[in-house]
């Protein structure tokens, strides 16, 4: 009897990636829906791969964090309004900031099993455009109602809307079980890892340093695809410098004295989506497609941040990267020295440092700053929650590919619920 697995796994090519310029919340693409943005992005990488045709892509994978009830079958409604065959298949996916890193693992884990030859990888996020919900009680009183068996017992249902039952509730950045918005977790972390201020803001200053000189070199020419006017990221200040940063005043962890974190170290609220193209070795030889990169190790962990003792630093909401990192590099067989690249997303300045201070806590080498955020980061491109995965994947993929020859790079992002998701990208 034949065997139905696949009889070894098999490499998983990172092709190349597409997306759009990352704008500020209520600003160029304030009407623009997830939907929108994804099929833009999908569209991209259709045209620069020639990706038409029956069959082309295996499957579409991508998520977002700020979901409408519309968007229950996003990747799927975006497929067909794109350019892919509409035969495509595609499904959702959700793990907070970890979701387009997420998602490119879930596909690049079918292509290493045989089970599709051809995958693409994402995701998409509007702050702009971010679902309201009916208020509780309203929400309760209208389902009352619609189960009431006559007019008179729907009448007397509905009689008991209050004009605050109008209040819509408003998505908040914060945690449920503990209440305190990611900045103030983070400003917990920073006290806790004791990261000053002046660091963080040379942190941010330089992510906008590279950001704007990747830009003039050409670098994002086939990667940013413009739309709805931008055709750079709208956060970028590419003048951006420490002293500059130094003038802002703190916004979070304004309870204790001394806080360290501003508007300037911090993501703003962004609209954005990314998508990346993966395949097996075969496919792409076929297609006469060289691979960027390879994808050839990713790890997930979580923290205790609810019941954890936040203040000895480990267990803070962004750090599940300091437990996931080390644990992938051990299988691995690797450390810190043996990147060419290591991409960290900047949830915000003070998560960064104190995740490369967790690293070496932990027994790893420190890392080049010179290797770490090569073409910037979040802190200058703005952070769409669902996309930013696959964005550091097409960049780091992108910057592999640039210098030629053999490399490895590193990818770490931290993600709400206290979760992070890591790879590792290789080229040979």
């Amino acid at each position: 009897m034949s065997s139905l697995l696949a009889p070894a796994v098999r490499r998983v090519a990172i092709i190349g990636g597409t997306r759009i310029p990352f704008a500020r919340s209520d600003g160029p693409y304030a009407t623009a829906s997830n939907q929108d943005m994804l099929t833009t992005v999908l569209d991209g990488l259709v045209e620069r791969y020639g990706l038409t045709g029956p069959g082309a892509v295996g499957e579409f994978v991508a998520g977002a964090v700020l979901k409408h009830s519309r968007d229950f079958n996003l990747a799927r409604e975006s497929v067909l309004g794109s350019k892919l065959d509409a035969r495509t298949p595609a499904y959702d996916i959700q793990q907070a900031c970890g979701t387009g890193l997420q998602a490119v693992v879930a596909a690049a884990n079918k292509i290493a099993l045989g089970q599709t030859e051809s995958a693409i990888a994402g995701g998409a996020d509007t702050a702009s455009d971010a679902p309201l919900g009916v208020n509780d009680e309203l929400r309760r009183i209208l389902l009352q109602a619609r189960r009431a068996k006559s007019p008179v017992g729907r009448l007397r249902a509905l009689a008991g809307v209050r004009p605050s039952h109008l209040i819509p509730d408003i998505p908040r950045n914060a945690e449920p079980r503990t209440r305190l918005s990611m900045g103030e977790h983070a400003a917990v972390t920073a006290r806790a890892w004791g990261i000053p201020r002046e660091a963080q803001d040379e942190l941010a200053a330089t992510s906008h340093q590279r950001l704007a000189a990747a830009y003039e070199r050409g670098f994002f020419k086939d990667l940013v695809v413009p739309f709805r006017g931008l055709e750079r990221d709208q956060n970028l200040r590419p003048g951006s410098t420490p002293e500059k940063l130094a003038a802002l005043k703190p916004v979070f962890g304004l309870d204790r004295p001394d806080p360290t974190m501003t508007a300037g170290n911090s993501t703003p609220l962004t609209d954005g989506a990314a998508v990346v193209l993966l395949a097996s070795e075969e496919w792409a030889a076929a297609r006469g497609l060289e691979p960027q990169a390879y994808l050839t190790a990713y790890e997930t962990a979580a923290v205790d941040f609810v019941r954890g003792d936040v203040a000895d630093g480990e267990d803070g909401l962004l750090m599940a990267p300091a437990h996931a990192v080390p644990r992938m590099l051990r299988r691995a067989g690797l450390d810190l020295t043996d990147f060419t690249f290591v991409e960290i997303h900047e949830a915000f300045a003070s998560q960064v440092l104190a995740t490369l201070a967790a690293w070496e806590q932990r027994g790893l080498a420190p890392v080049d700053r010179a290797r770490l955020n090569m073409a910037g980061s979040s802190l200058a491109t703005g952070h769409p929650f669902a996309a930013t995965g696959a964005r550091i994947v097409a960049t780091l993929a992108g910057l592999l590919a640039e210098r030629g020859g053999p490399g490895r790079g590193l990818i770490s992002v931290c993600a709400a619920g206290g979760q992070g998701v890591t790879a590792v990208l290789e080229r040979r």
